[in-house]
């Protein structure tokens, strides 16, 4: 049974940049993403952690990432769809913090104006997917997105509504959780 599991956001992209919804639109990584990226393998190189496996959501922005990862470390990495980031429909490409989203994120069975993903939906999968990882033997880093990164972390830890809809991590930034 696999015991530790890691996680990683992909680096900064151009929307990260201007403060936009990036979601399901496959934005690429800006030339400081490629840096933080490099920099985050070299980390992971040094600390030698026990890693089998990189799962990389398949949009660029986090398979750049997985891959900057994957020549310093020398870990094999295989795409996940379920990694894939949430799709936020209509808010795609807004700001971030504006309050119409803020509001959108706190409903979890909508599916933001009728042409994304809800909450419920995107957990589901992600879920599903922690659960296979639980019950495998392989210690594996997730390379995905902030959306991804909250639904992981409510797996681990009890959330409010509102904990789970204003969490979040850095570009490049590692979480370790524990089965």
């Amino acid at each position: 049974m696999a015991a530790t599991l890691y996680f990683t956001r992909h680096g900064e992209t151009i929307w990260n940049a201007e403060n936009k919804i990036c979601g399901a639109t496959d934005i690429a990584l800006t030339p400081r993403g490629h840096a933080q990226a490099e920099e985050l393998g070299r980390a992971l190189a040094q600390q030698g952690l026990p890693v089998d496996l990189i799962l990389t959501s398949p949009l660029v922005r986090a398979q750049d990432t997985a891959r900057h990862i994957a020549a310093a470390t020398g870990w094999p990495l295989r795409a996940e769809p379920r990694l894939r980031e949430q799709n936020f429909g209509c808010f795609e490409g807004s700001a971030r913090n504006g309050a119409a989203f803020r509001a959108a994120k706190l409903c979890f069975a909508q599916d933001f104006g009728g042409s994304g993903e809800s909450m419920f939906r995107a957990a589901a999968r992600v879920y599903a997917l922690l659960d296979e990882l639980r019950a495998g033997d392989k210690t594996c880093l997730l390379v995905a997105h902030n959306g991804i990164a909250r639904i992981v972390h409510s797996y681990f830890n009890e959330l409010s509504n509102e904990e789970f809809a204003a969490f979040g991590i850095r570009n490049c930034e590692l979480r370790t959780y524990h089965f």
